[in-house]
C-alpha cells in the first residue's frame, strides 16, 4: 500500500465516522475525486480546483468545460463532480412525496426549492393541494432560458383541473441569486390568480426562490391586492 493508498483510507473513514462537517471545501473535493482518479495524490487538483473557481460552490456549478481546463480534471472528474448536484436535486425531488402537508410558507419552501437545485435555466412549478392542504402534485409548468421561463395561464388552470385541486403555489427561480420578485412577475401573478378564481382555485402563494433561499408573495402581502 502506497502513502496515498493510506491517506485514501484514512479520508474516508473520517467521512464515515464524522461526516463532511469537519472537512475543509477543498477535502471535500479531495475525497470525491477519489471516485474519479484511482491512483495517486488529488489533493493538488482539489487545491487548484478551489483556487481556480473560488468555493465549493462555484466548482460543482461550473461548467464541464471549464472544470475540465484545470490541470488533473479529465472528464471523469468532470462528470462527477457535474453529477453531484443533479443527485441533490434528485434527491430532494424523490424526498418530497405526494400526500405531504404543505400548510405555510415555510413548508412550501421547504418542499419547492430542492427542485431548483443546479438549475441552468428558470424552471416553473406548480404545486395543486387539496382543501387540507395535502399534495395532490407537483407539476414542470414551463422550463426557460437562462434569462427568462414564461408559461400559459391556461396550462397552469388546466393543471390544477387534472388534480382537482383546492389551491396552487406556483414557484420559480431567478438565476441572478436575487429572489425578489419582478414587476412582471407580480403581473402574471395577478394574472393567474383571477383565472384561477374563475375555476374555484386559490392561488395560495407564489414563491420566487434563489440559491436556497426563496420569497413569499403571500407572506409579504403581495397576493392582498390581487
Amino acid at each position: 500500500m502506497s502513502i496515498h493508498d493510506g491517506h485514501r483510507a484514512r479520508l474516508r473513514q473520517r467521512f464515515l465516522d464524522h461526516g463532511l462537517d469537519s472537512f475543509d471545501e477543498h477535502t471535500v473535493i479531495e475525497l470525491l475525486l477519489f471516485y474519479a482518479i484511482p491512483r495517486g495524490d488529488t489533493n493538488p487538483t482539489a487545491h487548484a480546483l478551489m483556487n481556480h473557481f473560488g468555493s465549493l460552490a462555484a466548482v460543482f456549478d461550473a461548467p464541464l468545460e471549464s472544470l475540465m481546463e484545470v490541470p488533473g480534471v479529465g472528464e471523469s472528474a468532470a462528470a462527477l463532480i457535474k453529477l453531484v448536484p443533479q443527485v441533490a436535486r434528485r434527491y430532494g425531488i424523490s424526498k418530497a412525496q405526494t400526500g405531504d402537508i404543505v400548510e405555510n410558507s415555510r413548508a412550501a419552501g421547504a418542499y419547492l426549492a430542492p427542485l431548483f437545485t443546479a438549475a441552468r435555466d428558470e424552471l416553473v412549478y406548480l404545486l395543486c393541494l387539496d382543501a387540507k392542504c395535502k399534495v395532490l402534485g407537483c407539476t414542470l409548468v414551463c422550463r426557460g432560458s437562462v434569462t427568462s421561463a414564461s408559461f400559459s395561464v391556461r396550462q397552469v388552470a388546466e393543471t390544477a383541473i387534472t388534480y382537482n385541486a383546492s389551491s396552487v403555489i406556483l414557484a420559480h427561480n431567478h438565476l441572478s441569486g436575487i429572489a425578489v420578485p419582478s414587476q412582471q412577475d407580480m403581473q402574471t401573478t395577478s394574472r393567474l390568480a383571477k383565472a384561477l378564481k374563475l375555476l374555484d382555485v386559490t392561488l395560495a402563494d407564489h414563491l420566487v426562490i434563489a440559491d436556497g433561499d426563496w420569497v413569499s408573495m403571500a407572506d409579504s402581502g403581495m397576493l392582498d391586492n390581487i
